[in-house]
């Protein structure tokens, strides 16, 4: 059974556009995803640590047979791949994949909240899921 999920991309250093598309051509290769659609890329302004360059965002809807940690270690597994390192907390990425939603369900593990925690105050996640699915948008500004 095929399951739908939405996803905010980002990224601030290196060539942004280009690894925003790197990570959907990835996601996109993955065997049990399909990209059904995606969002333009947005240029937005640094939340948390504001003393960095401004970030490249986008949102992408997928449909997808993984349950919401397999499709977490795919998109970890993902950023891993394309050079990402933890090190500072909202600092400077080559390259950020959060799932914002799943099916709508609701979600809290250790490893996984959903829908993502913040999604509701970051204009960033937001304005680019209003442009692939205002009504997903609605339910997590509405929780």
């Amino acid at each position: 059974m095929m399951s739908k999920a939405w996803l905010s991309l980002g990224a601030n250093i290196g060539d942004p556009p280009a690894q925003l598309a790197e990570a959907v051509r990835r996601i996109a290769a993955h065997q049990d995803i399909t990209v059904a659609s995606q969002s333009a890329v947005l240029t937005t302004k640094p939340w948390g640590k504001t003393d960095q360059p401004d970030f490249a965002n986008m949102a992408i809807a997928i449909e997808t047979s993984l349950q919401p940690l397999e499709l977490l270690d795919i998109v970890l597994g993902i950023e891993r791949d394309m050079g990402r390192v933890r090190d500072e907390v909202w600092g400077p990425r080559l390259i950020d994949i959060d799932i914002i939603a799943y099916d709508r369900i609701e979600v809290k593990s250790p490893r996984l909240t959903l829908p993502h925690p913040h999604a509701h105050e970051r204009s960033f996640v937001l304005d680019p899921l209003r442009q692939i699915d205002e009504s997903v948008a609605s339910w997590i500004t509405s929780r």
